[in-house]
């Protein structure tokens, strides 16, 4: 009995050492044949590319290029913020802060991106203080950063994927214009439309709207509008602005008061925190992933703050990194942001367990072929064999995430391509061949 109690324990630790070194001699193999399809590249010699590949089953890193330098990460940025929200918010958002004192309904922001925001479309703070009977007051002051984040580009500013961060962001903190006949133009929110007026020296080209960059005049051509025409510009925010906002938006007056949060105050909760996740996800949403960390910030005392948030996150969350992390905003706009490839790997790897639900999780990310930014970077299937977060910035093109084998196998895997000048369809192609490769072999 005790012989066999022996056998049995030798068999098992042979067995064990038998599939670990299978394990090894696999990635040893996948390794020397990534390598040749990286070294074979001419596309690839021509800038600065970091790649990482890691099995998820046996926690190695099977093939690394340049995996430990660092990048800008672009919107890859936004897997942090993912990862933060995941951590910090609870499952519903909180949508306000506020307090009711005799015939007064007093809320603060918490910097929640979902107030009417044109894909979740969320109603909650908005139904609550539209029903409310009592007199509204706004108390602004929470908010301790700039309208932009800290190494955003300026001249950016009128296009829709670079909103203003506020405290209490409505409405994407956008106008959107749409047609409504060849001469005229739709404009939500409606209290903008004084805003709007011809260029009459403009008499050609396209239709488009255009704002000043420090006040909110916009203006458009002299020239007919197409059918179909959409089109969104970030407003200039202010104290002002926001009540306006709110007013014209709720049909009711709102107040201004300043007053700090005091500890009875109440939280009214909102959307769905993974629903608004995957709205920043999919479309790569900088508004919604600049706002969440401010939510984080929310969590931890009276002020919203995107340094606070970042440090409080890299302190508490992070510390299982291999490289220290260098994080500026919540989006990846800003080009102060440099993350390894490493590091996306290991942070896709805890993502991966603390969600603990693959199809949840491939669900709210972009699929190649399928949906999100990496829709059309991937032939059109049914079945993607990648999940991932992509980014771009001028001369910047990453994807890290998961990649599915043709043998059933899931890696994770982040490609970083850097400081290229030809166009980023070709950098694109060539990240992609490669990730098929994997797929089709391995």
């Amino acid at each position: 009995m005790f012989l066999n109690k022996i056998q049995s324990t030798f068999l098992a630790i042979f067995v064990t050492g038998l599939f670990s070194l299978s394990s090894c001699s696999t990635n040893k193999m996948i390794a020397k044949k990534v390598s040749k399809e990286f070294k074979n590249s001419s596309v690839i010699k021509q800038y600065q590319v970091g790649f990482a590949l890691y099995n998820m089953e046996d926690k190695k890193m099977i093939f690394e290029k340049d995996a430990d330098q660092y990048f800008t990460p672009a919107s890859n940025t936004k897997l942090y913020t993912f990862f933060a929200s995941l951590k910090m918010l609870p499952e519903q958002m909180p949508a306000l802060k506020y307090v009711e004192h005799n015939d007064s309904l007093i809320f603060w922001g918490t910097g929640d991106p979902s107030f009417l925001q044109f894909a979740v479309k969320d109603k909650s703070a908005y139904n609550f203080l539209q029903a409310s009977n009592k007199k509204l007051f706004f108390a602004p002051g929470r908010y301790t950063g700039s309208f932009f984040g800290d190494g955003w580009s300026w001249d950016d500013y009128d296009y829709y994927y670079q909103p203003e961060i506020t405290e209490m962001p409505i409405m994407d903190n956008m106008v959107t214009s749409t047609y409504q006949s060849s001469k005229k133009i739709n404009i939500s929110p409606k209290v903008f439309e004084h805003c709007f007026e011809i260029d009459s020296s403009k008499t050609t080209g396209g239709f488009q709207v255009t704002r000043d960059f420090l006040t909110n005049h916009f203006r458009y051509p002299l020239v007919d509008i197409k059918p179909g025409y959409n089109q969104q510009n970030p407003y200039k925010t202010s104290i002002q602005t926001t009540v306006e906002v709110l007013s014209d938006t709720l049909h009711k007056s709102v107040g201004v008061v300043k007053m700090k949060i005091p500890s009875n105050a109440k939280t009214l909760p909102g959307a769905k925190r993974d629903s608004v996740l995957k709205h920043m996800m999919l479309p790569s949403d900088n508004f919604i992933a600049e706002h969440l960390l401010l939510v984080c910030s929310d969590q931890l005392g009276d002020t919203l703050s995107t340094t606070k948030a970042i440090q409080h996150i890299t302190k508490t969350y992070l510390s299982f990194l291999p490289d220290k992390v260098k994080w500026a905003d919540g989006s990846g706009l800003s080009r102060q942001n440099l993350f390894t490839p490493r590091d996306n790997v290991y942070l896709l790897d805890s993502i991966y367990h603390l969600v603990n639900n693959r199809e949840k999780l491939f669900d709210m990310l972009p699929a190649g072929g399928k949906s999100g930014t990496l829709r059309n970077a991937y032939p059109k299937t049914d079945q993607p064999f990648v999940y991932g977060k992509t980014g771009s910035l001028g001369g910047v093109h990453n994807q890290s995430g998961y990649v599915l084998t043709k043998k059933g196998k899931t890696y994770i895997y982040s490609f970083m391509n850097n400081n290229f000048y030809k166009p980023t369809a070709e950098v694109r192609a060539e990240m992609v061949r490669i990730m098929t490769y994997i797929h089709d072999n391995f």
